[in-house]
């Protein structure tokens, strides 16, 4: 199983911009569709954005459209979320997770909806946006 470590988080300004790191050990990150979760205090966690194994698929939620971008270098066997304009609402713990059996929309979805962590999952960073 894949280990995660997700680094990058911290306090920033409205506006500003954040570049969370998600760096994987145990196995080769590049075989696993990747994702970002977040979860704010007292609501659902949710998906930020996903990338395909092969990197040639993205996904994003409509509110970080445009602002928000994912990447992955195999090299370095890790995944990034860069995040500009950063908003108050996009305070939370950000979480990196990777899943090697399902496609990246399914396991999207998936997790969605039974609430469950599924795949691997890191320990997750705290972003703060101050207003």
């Amino acid at each position: 199983q894949v280990q995660l470590v997700e680094s990058g988080g911290g306090l920033v300004q409205a506006g500003g911009s954040l570049n969370l790191s998600c760096s994987a050990s145990g196995r080769t990150l590049a075989d696993y569709s990747a994702a970002w979760f977040r979860q704010a205090p007292g609501k659902d966690r949710e998906v930020v954005a996903g990338i395909s194994r092969g990197g040639g698929s993205t996904y994003y939620r409509d509110s970080v459209k445009g602002r928000f971008t994912i990447s992955r270098d195999a090299a370095k066997n890790t995944v990034y979320l860069q995040m500009e304009s950063l908003k108050p609402e996009d305070t939370a713990v950000y979480y990196c997770a990777a899943e090697p059996d399902r496609l990246l929309i399914p396991w999207i979805r998936a997790t969605a909806q039974t609430g469950r962590k599924l795949g691997s999952w890191g320990q997750g960073t705290q972003v703060t946006v101050s207003s």
